[in-house]
């Protein structure tokens, strides 16, 4: 704020999606909030709907909770004229849509801080980690439960609701379960899905995930390949023993002073080995999906950052190793913790490419 000569912030979320409000509050967005952030004074966190401001209280206890009225802009706006903002810079955080722009605009003039926020979320605190080594936990737990229940006969939508019962009766929340199959002998799907089908697994199926147990904003994330009742094709098992190889490639190289370049030219023996990718390769993670996303030399949706690593972030590596016709994949990777001598794994499932059961 110093630096961009902003004397006021309002940081804005909606429909779950505004990661600064939590931060700042603990509060995690539900319908709509705001925060109104002055130099020197206690936050500002408004909320709606009405019946939600006696909980949003109770969790934030560093800011003062108010009713966001009928409309939260105006609200806020209101509030920004009283404590002077009128004609100043004011800076934004969040999804603030053209009319919350708008109103800000006939009051003073916005200031775009999304980009300050991204950097500050880079660099964890010891805090930070100890609450993402309880959401690696959960999610460890909900991939062991997959595994678990990876059987014949079982559809991705059962699968999915036992993902969730790994997790939430301890205070976890869902941030992805995202999870596809395919027949390994005749494959038709090279990336896990967003959203579950009612297929059922079949035996010779390939079942890959991408699995983020959330506590409180604080999110794991671990992504693993099944053979379901069966041996592995031995196009998985080439497919997999790239991605493992990537992996630890990538992994080796990682660490403090470490560059995103260094990262990039280590998944160069997926392309030796006459593969490629469809997932990011590597991108930052917890707090919102981080820089640096980085491709290889094969999926390069745009220019290799100018980006060093440093001590305190946080890191998916997750090499999803494709055919050429992306007919057939895998996919592998954890969160790991950047530190001066390499990366710090905080996910404890074992790796490879798993076995799932004959029968649940």
């Amino acid at each position: 704020m110093a630096a961009r000569d902003v004397k006021h912030v309002v940081v804005y979320g909606a429909n779950r999606v505004g990661s600064a409000i939590g931060w700042l509050t603990r509060w995690p967005v539900t319908r709509e909030a705001l925060v109104l952030h002055t130099s020197g004074e206690r936050p500002l966190l408004l909320v709606n709907f009405y019946n939600h401001v006696p909980n949003a209280e109770r969790i934030a206890t560093e800011a003062d909770v108010r009713w966001a009225g009928e409309n939260a802009i105006e609200t806020a706006t209101d509030e920004l004229r009283r404590r002077g903002a009128a004609g100043g810079r004011i800076g934004t955080i969040g999804p603030l849509d053209h009319r919350g722009h708008a109103a800000l605009s006939s009051l003073g003039q916005p200031v775009d801080m999304n980009g300050d926020y991204t950097r500050l979320r880079l660099v964890k605190s010891d805090e930070e980690i100890a609450w993402v080594r309880v959401a690696a936990r959960m999610t460890d737990d909900a991939v062991r439960a997959l595994h678990r229940h990876a059987a014949p006969g079982v559809s991705e939508l059962e699968l999915s609701n036992t993902v969730e019962r790994a997790y939430v009766a301890r205070g976890g929340r869902t941030h992805i379960h995202y999870l596809g199959a395919t027949s390994m002998s005749e494959p038709g799907l090279c990336v896990p899905a967003q959203y579950p089908t009612t297929r059922a697994l079949a035996a010779g199926d390939a079942l890959v995930c991408e699995i983020s147990a959330s506590y409180w904003d604080y999110t794991g994330q671990l992504l693993r390949t099944f053979a379901v009742a069966a041996e592995p094709a031995p196009l998985y098992r080439e497919l997999h023993q790239v991605a493992d190889a990537a992996f630890d490639a990538i992994v080796g190289r990682l660490r403090a002073g470490a560059s995103a370049a260094d990262l990039v030219k280590a998944s160069g023996l997926i392309e030796d080995a006459g593969f490629t990718i469809r997932d990011d390769l590597v991108h930052g993670f917890v707090g919102g999906y981080l820089p640096p996303v980085l491709g290889t030399r094969s999926r390069r949706l745009t220019p290799v950052p100018d980006f060093t690593f440093v001590t305190g972030m946080t890191v998916v590596v997750q090499p999803n190793v494709v055919t050429l016709d992306e007919t057939a994949g895998v996919q592998t990777g954890a969160l790991l913790l950047v530190t001066e001598a390499g990366a710090d794994p905080l996910h404890a499932y074992q790796r490879g490419l798993l076995d799932a059961p004959a029968a649940s």
